[in-house]
């Protein structure tokens, strides 16, 4: 594969694959994308006249099936992730998965085992980005023993007063994200990186607009969350709180702290921030050039087709851990009980 083109079909053309994935892999030598198969043919041919792609598809199998590619990107809501990605799997295809991986744990399974019964294929789920200019640095800090022991770590997001007139769109429908709520998978994919996951957790959240009218002007209800807060022990000792809302207005931007026993470590707005037991406050981190990281999504993609990299940001592994942390949570909000990871399947 490592002198062969890699030829692209596109499933699903929305933002993140017009803005990133689209110009990223045009932008790789002997990368060509063959066509796109977007929700209407118009929308389609939009995307196609833009990147001067060849090929419209009328329907996603025809993407897979289309014996000129062979490489799959699904950009999708994450109702078609699973059923995509198995059946580009089962094609022979090399598959970039759009997060969220998939609506639930089981569908993340069955991606994954069909992954594995396939190891001669590369599959990536698109990662978290919020923290990809830092990890390098935060993983080294607390290896290094910058913070001592984990004790607690805490994880804000919101920033925006409740809005009560916006129609349902995607990741409000239950049918469409399924058990995905607001960007809470995406924090937990980052802590991750820096810290493991989590063995138990118990979880509360609300919505406050009960339904809301779809594009067709019909009511549906709203299904997932507006505010949740998440409890949790971590396989490293410490304690997890989060809470990601849609209702917490001026709160600012999204952070996270890591406590440890002689210092601590803050994120946000893409900067880090740390601070030990004699300091007077946090001070910001400075990231060294050959430890920062960043956007390289589709680089990593056609690097690992060639065997020039194994697939770190993100691989199925991971991406099951955040989907069973993801069903954890809602199993806890119906039962109101603590939920124990990994889950029993």
């Amino acid at each position: 594969m490592a002198s062969e083109t890699i030829r692209v079909g596109i499933i699903g053309a929305g933002r993140n694959t017009i803005s990133r994935h689209i110009p990223g892999l045009q932008a790789i030598e002997d990368v060509e994308i063959i066509g796109v198969c977007n929700r209407s043919k118009e929308s389609s041919q939009r995307v196609t006249d833009e990147f001067g792609i060849p090929k419209i598809y009328d329907n996603w199998q025809d993407t897979i099936n289309d014996k000129d590619t062979n490489a799959i990107v699904i950009g999708t809501w994450p109702y078609m992730h699973c059923r995509a990605t198995i059946a580009a799997l089962r094609a022979n295809k090399h598959v970039m998965c759009e997060a969220r991986m998939a609506m639930n744990a089981r569908e993340a399974h069955a991606m994954r085992m069909i992954a594995r019964q396939k190891p001669h294929l590369t599959a990536q789920i698109v990662p978290s980005p919020m923290t990809l200019r830092v990890d390098n640095t935060i993983k080294r800090l607390i290896s290094e023993g910058y913070i001592g022991d984990i004790l607690a770590v805490e994880v804000r997001a919101g920033g925006s007063f409740l809005d009560t007139e916006t129609p349902l769109q995607w990741r409000q429908e239950f049918d469409l994200s399924g058990m995905n709520i607001m960007s809470m998978g995406i924090w937990y994919e980052a802590l991750m990186r820096w810290i493991g996951e989590a063995t138990q957790i118990i979880a509360m959240g609300k919505t406050f607009v009960k339904v809301r009218p779809d594009s067709d002007g019909i009511y549906r209800a709203v299904r997932i969350p507006e505010h949740i807060d998440v409890i949790g022990e971590l396989a490293c000792g410490a304690q997890l709180h989060m809470q990601i809302s849609a209702v917490a207005g001026l709160i600012g931007s999204p952070e996270v702290y890591v406590f440890g026993s002689h210092g601590t470590l803050r994120f946000s707005e893409n900067r880090l921030y740390g601070g030990q037991r004699n300091d007077n406050e946090l001070n910001e981190i400075e990231i060294p050039t050959e430890e920062e990281g960043g956007w390289r999504v589709e680089e990593e993609f056609v690097n690992a087709i060639r065997g020039e990299e194994v697939i770190t940001h993100t691989d199925f592994n991971t991406g099951v851990k955040y989907m069973e942390f993801t069903e954890a949570v809602t199993r806890s909000m119906s039962s109101g009980t603590a939920v124990s990871l990994p889950l029993q399947m």
